[in-house]
């Protein structure tokens, strides 16, 4: 299989791809098209039906797997598929998991590391808390098959876990370098801390925003479900309660963010610097994923980090 990562300028291709969005257009002239998104492991692929009456375009939606023929050109520095042919196959023309992109750590593993945080926990209350979400076996499922985004950072399969056990990882380095924190305090958080997003996005292959993500958000799921579950532990310490909602509510660390809050606690500004530290990187990681590593040219101006990025260039010996 040609994975769409490898596809270059001036290929030819025929290959099964997952459709991830399928929208009609009109071009200036009024004469109709269609714009199409396509996916397989390695990423995604924008793509043009400019022809949509040709007999080679048969009908198919979004969320269907698809072969496509056509050519990759280039379209303001992306490459872009010029579709000439594409048809709606069938279960056993393809292979599921080469159309979702999982992450690259064992799914597994990591979920144990991050239970060894749970278990290491000496608040009993904190304690409590964590076990309810993570021990639980139907939350456990989803939480490890889950993405992170829609697009912006750890947009795949075990994304959301993580990207959870790294900032959570982070809050523990930063917990030992700085002792005056609530260790437990900061953990939990770190663990807790985008729980909403189960709610927030739809399973693959679909993982875009649900009703209620666009309604309410991750942030405020994660602090309600949290809420909720708090009720169910006998004699939880109030105070300690609204510190640990507090730092969900602001660990974006700015209102324009979506944060409801602003950290007003030394553990809300460790949780927010150590999720926005791992969103950064794992972004600065995937803009640059397709770029050989002998390529230090600058790969022009990133919205993301507002600026122009490249690679950084390898310690000569």
């Amino acid at each position: 299989m040609k994975y769409i990562e490898t596809l270059r300028e001036g290929d030819r291709v025929g290959e099964v791809y997952l459709c991830k969005k399928k929208q009609n257009a009109l071009t200036k002239a009024g004469k109709p098209y269609d714009n199409v998104t396509l996916q397989d492991k390695t990423g995604t692929l924008s793509a043009k039906i400019w022809d949509v009456n040709s007999a080679g375009i048969e009908d198919f939606d979004s969320l269907d797997y698809v072969y496509v023929v056509g050519d990759v050109t280039m379209f303001q520095g992306a490459p872009q598929l010029n579709i000439k042919r594409i048809r709606k196959v069938g279960e056993g023309e393809y292979d599921p998991s080469d159309y979702l992109p999982v992450s690259s750590k064992d799914i597994g593993q990591m979920y144990q590391e991050l239970m060894k945080f749970v278990k290491n926990l000496q608040n009993p209350h904190l304690k409590a808390l964590a076990e309810l979400f993570f021990e639980n076996e139907s939350f456990a499922a989803r939480f490890q098959n889950h993405s992170a985004a829609k697009s912006v950072h750890h947009g795949f399969v075990g994304g959301l876990l993580e990207h959870t056990l790294s900032v959570t990882q982070n809050c523990d380095f930063i917990s030992m370098q700085y002792p005056f924190l609530n260790r437990d305090l900061l953990l939990t958080a770190a663990m807790l801390h985008d729980i909403g997003k189960l709610d927030e996005l739809s399973t693959f292959p679909e993982n875009d925003y649900t009703d209620a993500g666009q309604l309410l958000g991750h942030i405020t799921i994660g602090a309600m479900q949290i809420r909720n579950q708090i009720s169910r532990i006998p004699d939880f310490p109030v105070r300690l309660a609204n510190e640990l909602l507090h730092c969900i509510l602001s660990h974006h660390g700015e209102l324009e963010y979506g944060s409801p809050k602003k950290p007003a606690l030394a553990e809300a500004i460790a949780l927010s610097m150590a999720d926005n530290l791992d969103a950064k990187m794992e972004s600065f990681k995937e803009a640059i994923a397709s770029i050989p590593e002998n390529n230090l040219e600058w790969q022009g101006f990133n919205h993301l980090f507002d600026s122009n990025i490249r690679r950084t260039g390898r310690n000569e010996i």
